[in-house]
């Protein structure tokens, strides 16, 4: 997911390569959001009931769409349980909404009561941006720090301990990327979105600065488990969010308005570009899923009021892009 930080990423386009690009792609609104200040950061669908829902980045927020519907009602009010930002989000197989809170940590809430569940933070006082997240087959749940420059574990075990002993707990770090991604500016974000190998093998991390694509392995004991992804015809450039179905990733580049589609090899070491589409009515695309044959896309409207400038937003949604 992104952040204020996109700000100051810098504004050159990643490069496409030779890609076929569709001339004319069909984006068309999917819902609306009920709010004018929702500024909407992360989506995730119930893989129970096909519910949308969709985070708000300024307010904290939570909507949910049901399939079908043309607006969005309000699930988790703003400043619920006392989150600042509603940034990644997704539901597991157990019903449960995962939300982060990039300022704390993240949020376990009971999709069907909107109960919480259990909350995970952020150790220390250390500046930290809590930004995306990732579910593995086995429930585990991985989350990236952007400032931090670290990927945070959660077990379903933990959820269940949390969950029986005050609801609270704090978040452990798995993996450490520092040594491995490229230099940037300590207090700009580096890490944003993240995606799990349906099979749960390796996770995949995107640099949104240097543009680099990661795959962390997930065997156990594994030596060596970072390693860049060799990427054939682009880049990841301002990459937001990411969405991994088989061996296609989807990605969202939101400055650059671009939603691009990659081919992996079987062990996602490496990864080719095979389509993009780029059109400013994206609005800062932050993330999407490919959900029932339609990819769903964010558009934040960031640099309409929000956190990337001024101005006045068109009513937020959620639109579907097709041909992508």
């Amino acid at each position: 997911m992104s952040s204020i930080a996109i700000a100051l990423t810098c504004a050159a386009v990643a490069a496409c390569g030779t890609t076929e690009e569709a001339a004319a792609p069909a984006i068309s609104t999917a819902f609306e959001l009920p709010s004018d200040r929702a500024y909407p950061e992360g989506i995730a669908a119930d893989p129970r009931t096909g519910d949308t829902y969709v985070g708000s980045y300024t307010t904290g927020a939570v909507y949910r769409a049901t399939p079908g519907a043309r607006q969005a009602e309000t699930f988790l009010p703003e400043g619920a349980d006392g989150r600042r930002t509603a940034n990644g989000l997704k539901v597991d197989q157990a019903g449960r909404l995962w939300v982060t809170d990039s300022t704390a940590g993240v949020t376990v809430y009971d999709t069907t009561t909107r109960a919480l569940i259990a909350r995970f933070e952020v150790p220390g006082a250390a500046a930290r941006f809590v930004n995306d997240l990732a579910i593995t087959p086995d429930g585990t749940v991985y989350l990236t720090d952007s400032v931090r420059g670290v990927v945070y574990r959660v077990t379903a075990d933990q959820v269940a301990d949390a969950a029986a002993h005050g609801g609270r707990a704090e978040l452990a770090t798995q993996f450490d990327l520092n040594a491995a991604t490229a230099p940037h500016d300590p207090a700009g974000l580096a890490l944003n979105g993240i995606a799990a190998d349906p099979a749960g093998n390796y996770l995949l991390v995107v640099d949104m600065n240097a543009g680099n694509l990661y795959r962390i392995s997930l065997a156990p004991n594994s030596t060596d488990p970072i390693r860049k992804v060799t990427m054939h015809g682009g880049n990841l450039a301002h990459g937001d969010g990411l969405d991994l179905n088989d061996n296609t990733l989807w990605a969202a580049q939101n400055t650059t308005n671009t939603i691009t589609r990659w081919t992996l090899t079987d062990n996602g070491s490496t990864a080719t570009l095979n389509h993009h589409i780029t059109d400013e009515s994206l609005s800062i695309p932050t993330t999407l899923i490919h959900h029932n044959n339609q990819t769903l896309v964010v558009s934040s409207q960031f640099d309409k009021g929000g956190p990337m400038g001024p101005g006045i937003p068109n009513p937020f949604t959620v639109v579907t892009v097709n041909g992508i």
